[in-house]
């Protein structure tokens, strides 16, 4: 897959994505979200990724935010930098997703490694949420998943101080998962994506979605119910007598059922 502002590589099971506008902090803009949303979309309809890498080009940079240059002056939606593409193809990929933090991760930079099933970090990143300091904000995925990691105080501490917080100090609030020495992240990322990698995939989806059926209603439970658990009733004796009888226009033998 080729794009204009991220990169793709798979490496085995592992599928790397890089953030790639290094000189502008890995800022989203408009096509950025639009690559990572059709990139994970790419994935999903494929086998041979097992597991996905989000990282960002560079050794500065995770991500600082979002920039809105070259959008329509409008209120409506084409005006608006469409990061809840992200984070909502990131949430509802079947596979797991590891923020591997190589820098700053502030603002939305910070909400897109919450949003990530696992975190890893180097030493020096930076962790900050600067959204009321610029009078922006984000009242959802940024307050209701950085609630779930942090408690409630610490969560409404990073929106309303904005203090910065170093990877150890991120790890022991529970931001994120595990540090490692710079220079040793990508390294020590692979090695963390391949024990992913080696557990059951089916498995892995499952206990995914649950996780977002808590707040994602019916979008989470539908995941686990028909994603999941509708394409091997379809394969059961059960649901080939009910097919079947339907077919045939006649009563199903229940005699079938249960088994």
């Amino acid at each position: 897959m080729s794009f204009e502002t991220i990169l793709y590589e798979e490496d085995g099971p592992i599928g790397w994505i890089t953030l790639n506008r290094p000189d502008a902090g890995n800022m989203f803009n408009v096509t950025m979200c639009h690559e990572l949303r059709d990139c994970m979309n790419a994935i999903r309809r494929e086998t041979r990724t097992r597991v996905v890498v989000l990282t960002g080009a560079g050794d500065r940079f995770f991500c600082i935010g979002g920039e809105k240059t070259g959008m329509e002056e409008t209120l409506l939606y084409p005006g608006v930098l469409p990061t809840l593409e992200i984070y909502e193809s990131i949430e509802r990929l079947q596979k797991p997703v590891i923020a591997s933090v190589n820098g700053y991760a502030v603002g939305g930079g910070n909400v897109l490694q919450v949003v990530c099933d696992l975190t890893i970090a180097k030493e020096s990143a930076v962790f900050r949420q600067v959204g009321p300091m610029m009078g922006s904000f984000d009242a959802g995925y940024g307050t209701w998943k950085l609630e779930d990691l942090v408690g409630s105080k610490r969560a409404k501490e990073m929106w309303m101080l904005n203090d910065r917080l170093s990877a150890a100090e991120a790890m022991a609030r529970g931001l994120i998962n595990r540090v490692a020495p710079d220079g040793q992240l990508r390294e020590a990322t692979r090695e963390m994506a391949l024990a992913v990698a080696e557990r059951g995939p089916f498995a892995l989806a499952a206990i995914k979605h649950a996780f977002l059926a808590r707040h994602g209603g019916v979008a989470g439970l539908s995941r686990v119910t028909h994603d999941l658990l509708l394409r091997p009733f379809l394969e059961t004796q059960e649901s080939k007598e009910l097919g079947a009888s339907f077919r045939e226009k006649r009563k199903p033998d229940p005699s079938t059922f249960g088994h």
